[in-house]
């Protein structure tokens, strides 16, 4: 079984070694944004998670489950007592208000940082945790010494084992853990006043956390004992749920916002620090970065619209009139790094079914820029790339991004994170979950290959790919005009994108 804890719902998945889905259950979930503030409550998740495993099993034994696994939102984190009690609200990872930290973090770890071949952004869970550290400093403040470091994972497998457990090393890479060396950075950690939080032990994904606890059984329908892996982050989540495994396949992840993640035999460095490497499973390396585009930006245009029918209107309008960059919300992450950006509109829609078009196609124009910045880093890029995420839920809007990129796309018959999660978990079990971050031994997945299912392949049409030729350099001269795209990723993306 896998558990996914998005930014909208809980999503769970019970699949057999297969790939035949015996069970799916979801909840939704609400938070409190602000301006660049974005809060949940972490009781609301572990409320969404037991109805999403309830409705999972409705018709499925639980003795049936021989494992789970739990993903969340990367960067999300809190602080809890010892016992795992909330002391804050979550601060999602999205949340925008901790600029003046990550420039803070950056600095007192840059060598640290520089090694890893990441930079510390305001949405990684370090300068978050800065942060919350600082606002609490006012008068009649609790104080937070001794607090321990929550991942959004991590209070949900908390619960269903019964009490605190180590994080896993994908969601503790934003908290500032160094995955080659496997240690948390305690000198940086010291310098900029954090010492005296308790950070968790971490372990590799897979790694057994505990078993399903009396009570957390009793409150999802799971049995007792039931085994708890530690999970990824729903990026790696969906990569693993992808099936792209292989060394030099990339697959995104198109939801509210757009994930690109990757295989490679080692670490990709960059040196802007927009990209970072998670450890994969199987001892291979998962670069990748997220966008601030993505499928959100839809909803906020057309709140309430039907948007297959406005899809099947936007088949007339390639390319649209304007060249949309369709931000989600303010600031850019990758394939740039832009606190300051903004999303634009170049030209004007003539009607809503032609804005509709150009936000579908900002947004692949974008993939196709992402995907040309992890060549620029000398990443193979030549190949299919995989689909994954709610937006593949839109036949014609794969069709565009294929087009878009000139790249043969493939799509899961299952495309979210849940089962990404669930495979993980069917991968811990298969090696004995036993193993911890230190003396694990890779097993590979293509052992599990027999989970994913292909729905769909998607080959590129030359005659419509194209027609974005000109929007795309558009894009590019605009992002480069306004200071936000480097030059030389710009002058790289013309020529090679």
């Amino acid at each position: 079984m896998g558990i996914d804890l998005g930014t909208q719902s809980v999503r769970a998945l019970a699949v057999t070694d297969d790939g035949h889905v015996l069970g799916r259950g979801s909840a939704p979930l609400t938070g409190r944004r602000d301006g660049n503030r974005h809060e949940q409550l972490p009781a609301d998740w572990w409320e969404g998670a037991r109805t999403a495993i309830r409705q999972t099993l409705r018709h499925l034994s639980a003795a049936r489950v021989r494992g789970l696994a739990v993903c969340g939102t990367s960067g999300t984190v809190l602080l809890t007592d010892a016992r795992g009690t909330p002391l804050t609200p979550a601060l999602m990872y999205d949340d925008g208000r901790a600029g003046a930290e990550a420039r803070d973090a950056q600095e007192a770890g840059a060598d640290v940082w520089r090694a890893l071949g990441h930079r510390i952004q305001p949405s990684w869970a370090l300068a978050k945790l800065l942060w919350l550290v600082r606002a609490d400093r006012g008068p009649g403040a609790p104080g937070f010494r001794g607090a321990r470091v929550c991942h959004q994972p991590d209070f949900v497998t908390g619960r269903l084992v019964g009490g605190p457990v180590p994080t896993d090393s994908s969601h503790a890479l934003k908290t500032g853990y160094d995955p080659r060396a496997r240690t948390w950075p305690t000198a940086v950690h010291e310098e900029l006043g954090l010492s005296g939080l308790d950070f968790p032990d971490v372990v590799a994904p897979g790694t057994l956390l505990g078993t399903v606890c009396r009570e957390a059984a009793a409150g999802t329908g799971l049995a007792e004992g039931t085994p708890v892996l530690a999970g990824m982050t729903d990026g790696c989540a969906a990569q693993l749920g992808s099936g792209a495994w292989e060394t030099g396949q990339w697959n995104t992840v198109l939801g509210t916002t757009l994930v690109l993640k990757g295989v490679t035999a080692e670490p990709l460095r960059d040196p802007a620090g927009v990209l970072y490497s998670h450890r994969s499973p199987d001892g291979t390396w998962l670069p990748g970065g997220a966008s601030s585009v993505g499928a959100g930006a839809l909803t906020q245009a057309f709140p309430g619209a039907d948007l297959a029918r406005l899809d099947r209107l936007a088949a007339d309008r390639e390319p649209a009139s304007a060249v949309a960059y369709p931000l989600v919300s303010r600031g850019e992450r990758f394939p740039f790094l832009a606190a300051d950006a903004e999303a634009f509109l170049l030209g004007r829609p003539v009607d809503d079914a032609d804005h509709h078009a150009a936000l579908l196609q900002g947004v692949a124009l974008v993939e196709r820029l992402c995907l040309a910045y992890v060549g620029l880093l000398g990443a193979p890029v030549d190949g299919p790339v995989t689909f994954t995420g709610g937006a593949t839920r839109s036949p014609y809007w794969n069709q565009l991004r294929a087009d878009v990129m000139g790249r043969t796309a493939i799509i899961p018959e299952h495309t979210d994170s849940a089962l990404g999660m669930a495979v993980l978990a069917a991968h811990g079990v298969s090696r004995g979950a036993s193993a911890t971050a230190d003396d694990s031994v890779p097993v590979p997945l293509s052992a599990l290959r027999s989970m994913v299912r292909v729905r769909t392949i998607l080959e590129p049409r030359p005659r419509a790919g194209r027609r974005f030729a000109e929007p795309f350099v558009t894009l590019v001269d605009e992002l480069e005009r306004r200071g936000w795209l480097p030059p030389r990723t710009a002058a790289y993306a013309r020529e090679h994108g």
